[in-house]
């Protein structure tokens, strides 16, 4: 038996580390950190960004950790800090990396570079392998405080965002692996910050809540904006905890009021005849989100002086320098990404250009509310109360928008939304996790979520060959939305067969808003899937089966414990049985 249950956080922006013993409260770790050259301290949490620096950098930085010998990197607050410096070498937005199926993220392409290539090349690493440093790091600075109760024998559970697809989740855990934790729980994020809340309320929660109230998590962090809705349920005179919707994944956050602070002091600092490059483009940007930072709080200052390396200039040296006035950011974020809109409004969607760089695929309407009252007008749900979670909500003028916004659409109705006192929106995430480490135990109250999502595989129908067609594809739900952890289900005896001894295409499609059941057969044109990576093998000959050979199969899905989707065909005749992992698509 562990001793310990611990929840980690592995935040776009910042991650952290909470942890709790059997009988005592749940609390967070402080995690040591170079927070600059020869300079260690701790930190509540633990900034989600990797500094790389070349040879006479790793010198002159002095990384030394309390566990380690000198480091050839560096990861937390010297690394965040230095960014706007060392634009080309500062991997950040690892974790929105990480759920891009347009790019390999088992391939070393961060920092991410697109179509700016400095003559410096430098290292870089994949999106997976930066999640395992961001992990390794808290391994090690949990291990150095608890040498007796290493990291890897306790419970750890780690969150995701809720709109993670299958793929997502499984290079989560594949970098757990890699930093030395082979043995997690994947937990979705707002249910973490809901289960923050719960253990923060004890048993007044049952007060604070009704049968027939459905809370709006909100979750606007550094990379994404994660939407779930959950119900409170009458069961057989007690009150239950029901996931009834997840948001569609909305890569839409801290990062991109980031990018547009920085649109905005690019624009000041060429109207006064300078010039911006690429690369200073980049190094604007991270100082933006530190001015950021501090302009959104309440009671933040009226201005904050940004400056950044002019052209050509060494460390020391010529600055540009320019300003971010709070006025203008609050009425950027507010205007631009908050807005007032109506229950019935959409988000914009634009068409995507022939050509187009291979970087993050942000979503194209800004606009959070617009995002938002899409999913509640899909899902016919209207809260009644509404949680807030995320680094961008710590900003009361940003919550107070949105619940202004909920209110006018709730009344109109003849509703009314209040808003929940949250824990630190820093640190909820991962003791909303600890916290349900004990709750899986039987101590406490579970929220019934399952899967996300349904997911589907797709099945090409027999038909004969059609010059310039090819046949068409229907899609076989194997996991209903809603499946429990832990449990299986046995696919309709349809006659299925599978290609063996020859490399085969295996496609998978996922949906947020269709609720069929098992074994149900839709159209994989259908607007509410959405193709995944598809996983890419050649199945193994057993026995005397000869290569090419069709062998009829029965399906089987499983999720998993730890939170993913396992897929099974066995052999009708016995003789042989096939599991078909997720894979990233290798690409040239």
């Amino acid at each position: 038996m562990a001793r310990f249950v611990v929840g980690i956080d592995l935040g776009t922006t910042n991650s952290a580390l909470a942890y709790a013993e059997e009988g005592g409260a749940v609390q967070a770790l402080p995690i040591p950190q170079i927070v600059g050259p020869g300079e260690v301290a701790e930190r509540s949490t633990l900034p989600s960004f990797l500094l790389l620096p070349s040879e006479h950098e790793v010198a002159s930085a002095a990384m030394t950790l309390p566990w380690s010998g000198p480091m050839r990197y560096a990861v937390g607050a010297m690394a965040r800090d230095r960014g706007a410096e060392l634009p080309h070498r500062l991997v950040s937005s690892a974790k929105s990396w990480l759920c891009n199926g347009a790019a390999d993220r088992n391939a070393a392409i961060l920092p991410w570079r697109g179509t700016d290539r400095p003559t410096d090349d430098g290292e870089r690493v994949s999106p997976v392998n930066a999640a395992a440093r961001y992990l390794e790091h808290l391994r090690a600075a949990w291990d150095d405080q608890h040498p007796d109760d290493p990291l890897e024998e306790q419970d750890v559970l780690v969150t995701v965002p809720a709109s993670f697809d299958a793929v997502a989740r499984e290079l989560t855990v594949v970098a757990a692996r890699e930093a030395g934790l082979p043995d997690i729980t994947l937990l979705e994020e707002p249910q973490a910050a809901f289960y923050a809340w719960l253990a923060a309320q004890g048993d007044g929660w049952r007060k604070a809540l009704k049968p027939g109230d459905v809370v709006l998590v909100c979750d606007v962090g550094g990379g994404t904006t994660d939407f779930s809705l959950i119900e409170v349920v009458d069961d057989g005179g007690s009150l239950a905890l029901e996931r009834v919707a997840v948001g569609d994944h909305i890569l839409l956050g801290g990062d991109n009021l980031d990018l547009a602070l920085a649109h905005t002091a690019k624009q000041r600092l060429v109207e006064s005849g300078k010039t911006i490059d690429a690369m200073q483009e980049r190094a604007l940007v991270h100082a933006c989100r530190a001015a950021k930072e501090q302009l959104l709080v309440d009671g933040g200052p009226e201005s904050i002086p940004i400056s950044i390396l002019s052209r050509g200039s060494k460390l020391i040296g010529g600055t540009l320098r320019t300003e971010v006035r709070r006025e203008d950011a609050l009425r950027l974020v507010l205007d631009g990404f908050f807005p007032v809109v109506g229950a019935d409004a959409k988000p914009a969607r634009r068409k995507a250009a022939g050509l187009r760089e291979l970087g993050l695929p942000y979503a194209h309407d800004p606009a959070v509310t617009r995002h938002l009252a899409e999913l509640l007008t899909r899902h016919g749900r209207m809260p009644t109360a509404v949680l807030y979670n995320g680094g961008v909500m710590k900003a009361g003028l940003i919550r107070n928008r949105v619940t202004e916004v909920l209110r006018a659409w709730a009344g109109a109705r003849g509703g009314q939304v209040r808003e929940l006192d949250g824990a630190d929106l820093d640190l909820a995430v991962a003791l909303g996790a600890a916290h349900y480490g004990r709750v899986r135990s039987g101590k406490g109250i579970r929220i019934r979520g399952g899967t996300a999502r349904a997911y589907y595989i797709g099945i090409e129908s027999a038909m004969p060959a059609i010059p310039g067609f090819a046949p068409p594809v229907k899609a076989l739900c194997v996991a209903p939305f809603g499946m429990e952890e832990g449990t299986g289900v046995e696919l309709p005896d349809d006659e299925l067969g599978l290609i063996v001894g020859e490399p085969s295409t295996f496609r998978f499609f996922a949906s947020s808003s269709r609720k069929d059941p098992a074994g149900a057969l839709v159209d994989a044109e259908d607007t509410a899937l959405v193709e995944l990576d598809p996983v890419e093998k050649t199945v193994e000959v057993a026995g005397d089966r000869k290569a090419g050979e069709l062998v009829p199969v029965a399906l089987r899905a499983q999720v998993t414990e730890v939170g993913t989707l396992e897929l099974w065909c066995h052999a009708r005749d016995g003789r042989g049985r096939w599991k078909l992992e997720y894979a990233v698509r290798e690409r040239d």
